[in-house]
């Protein structure tokens, strides 16, 4: 067999495995991206390592498959901080860095800090390649890491600060097994008795709900939930992550449960007498902090890992596999069980989805001037076509589009951040790079959009028209109850220092960096707005004036709020 470098190599089994994209700040890997030319990947140069690796995981998560990102040695850390998010939200990331080379360590080399540790936290699985040969195996590892049982990231760090570990030529001969190039690598199916005995469950209870969690859309089990609650007239509650897999006007939604949620879907779970998590951590955000659903509810858990089942509440029936696939045997099974009837439950959830609906009525319809969020909710629902996406920023953003933007249309969906502020500019531009022929929304409040502005010129630089919307207040608005809180009712006026910032014209910065910018004052003038920029072909800033004092939802947690 012909030698060749392990750059080539690199190059071509990233081609192999169907990567389009990858996502870098310079210099590292030059001679495997000089060869990615050639195979047609698409190299994303950004201004960032934090934002090559939000890049990456929001591929990753657009795509159902590894998202690609590196950085040389210097931006080690700001690379493994990018993981953090990845982690969070289980996406399979593969990270390359460069490292020190045994020569150089402990002699004062330029540039040279031992960050390998740092990756540790923020990834499944952490290794060096120092040796050339072992480049095919880890390599192979990495993917396999990456997408099994819970998918998530992982970080291999290449000998010398530019990975010229890899410029040694050898017979790199390994391939990646076909089933590690996606998500999920194996649709395993649960016990037939514990899918009978949960079926059972379900069809014997008065109050049922259905919570679908991020297990649901990366095994792509949406049809299968909305069937399997269709089929036993359960409603349906979502996370963030799952939000999309049953449209808000289908009947047995109740929407966006935990704490950036509806009321109306807290409300459901808490009145439940079983639940059952779909593909769910049940985590405190997606249960606002172990409270919804009660503690002693009973309990159906199904997912893909052992670990999860039971880790937050007693579990009366554990169905251990794919989501998809055990989904599919309930509804080859699901007929011989007989629901017991559940009208007075269905009237009882409708009327709880009415009631939160008719609550927010008139400030979706607002006029007021600055904007209320409610308003550019309804605006952004009105005019997503079908099979967008939306991506949503963490905190207030996170709490307007799970619980204000409604998908009506076939294929919509949300993808959000796990938590890191700033990530969605980034990511949105990750999940446009996955889904080109997709609308892709992305949804950040001004403080978000600060953290990676420059991105912008990376959109405008390399065509990826996505279309962004920013709830402009000139504030971290969701930290002005703590601020007055800390100051304790004394006059505040310094305490804008704290969470005000300048009122900045986004639409003129994007113009600079070469998107199309687009500032709205009044209500009435985003529907023209948005239509423009979802036909504009380019990268569209919409830079909406929205009020300072417009606070997001609370969560419901049985007559407290909570979460913020």
């Amino acid at each position: 067999m012909a030698k060749k470098t392990g750059a080539r190599y690199l190059a071509e089994t990233l081609k192999d495995c169907g990567v389009s994209h990858v996502f870098f700040v310079p210099a590292i890997l030059l001679n495997a991206l000089a060869k990615m030319e050639t195979l047609g990947i698409r190299r994303i140069m950004v201004h960032g390592e934090k934002a090559a690796a939000y890049m990456a995981d929001g591929y990753a998560r657009a795509a159902n498959k590894p998202g690609i990102c590196f950085g040389q040695h210097i931006g080690g850390s700001n690379l493994a901080a990018g993981l953090r998010d990845a982690f969070m939200a289980r996406s399979p990331v593969i990270a390359f860095s460069g490292g020190p080379s045994p020569a150089s360590r402990y002699r004062n080399a330029y540039q040279e800090i031992e960050d390998f540790s740092q990756y540790d936290a923020t990834t499944k699985m952490n290794v060096r390649v120092e040796d050339p040969t072992r480049l095919p195996d880890l390599l192979q590892r990495a993917f396999r890491e990456a997408t099994t049982v819970a998918p998530g990231p992982v970080h291999i760090e290449l000998r010398q600060h530019h990975g010229d570990v890899t410029l040694a030529e050898g017979e790199y001969n390994a391939v990646i097994d076909a089933k590690y190039k996606s998500v999920p690598p194996y649709r395993t199916p649960s016990d037939g008795a514990a899918v009978g005995e949960a079926l059972k469950l379900l069809a014997a209870a008065q109050r049922p709900v259905i919570v679908a969690g991020g297990g649901v859309a990366w095994s792509q089990a949406q049809a299968e939930v909305v069937a399997l609650a269709e089929k036993l007239q359960i409603p349906v509650a979502t996370s963030l992550n799952a939000k999309g897999t049953i449209l808000d006007t289908h009947p047995l939604a109740v929407g966006v449960i935990g704490l950036y949620s509806r009321a109306c879907a807290n409300k459901a779970v808490a009145e439940a007498d079983v639940a059952f998590f779909i593909g769910s951590q049940t985590g405190g955000q997606v249960t606002s902090g172990w409270k919804v659903p009660k503690m002693g509810t009973p309990v159906i858990h199904l997912d893909i890992d052992a670990r999860e089942i039971g880790r937050n509440y007693d579990t009366k029936v554990g169905l251990l596999g794919d989501a998809r696939t055990i989904l599919r045997q309930m509804l080859d099974q699901a007929g011989s069980v007989k629901p017991v009837p559940r009208d007075a439950w269905l009237t009882r959830t409708r009327a709880l989805v009415d009631e939160w609906k008719q609550s927010f009525a008139a400030l979706r319809a607002s006029d007021a001037v600055p904007m209320r969020p409610e308003r550019l909710c309804q605006e952004i629902s009105d005019a997503l076509p079908e099979d967008a996406i939306v991506v949503s920023d963490t905190g207030h953003s996170g709490i307007w589009t799970g619980a204000l933007i409604e998908f009506t249309k076939k294929g919509q969906r949300l993808i959000r951040c796990a938590g890191s502020l700033g990530w969605g500019l980034p990511g949105a531009i990750g999940v446009k790079c996955a889904q080109p022929d997709k609308t892709v929304v992305c949804f950040a409040g001004d403080g978000g959009v600060y953290y990676h502005m420059a991105e912008l010129e990376t959109a405008a630089r390399y065509g990826i028209n996505i279309v962004l919307v920013v709830n402009n207040n000139s504030a971290l608005n969701q930290e002005i109850p703590l601020v007055n809180g800390a100051y304790k009712g004394l006059p505040n006026e310094k305490g804008r220092d704290i969470w005000g910032f300048l009122d900045v014209n986004f639409a003129k910065v994007a113009e600079n960096m070469g998107c199309v910018g687009i500032r709205v004052e009044k209500p009435a003038d985003l529907p023209a707005a948005l239509k423009k920029a979802i036909a504009a072909g380019k990268p569209v800033v919409i830079d909406v004036v929205t009020d300072e004092n417009a606070m997001a939802p609370t969560a419901w947690t049985g007559g407290a709020a909570s979460g913020h």
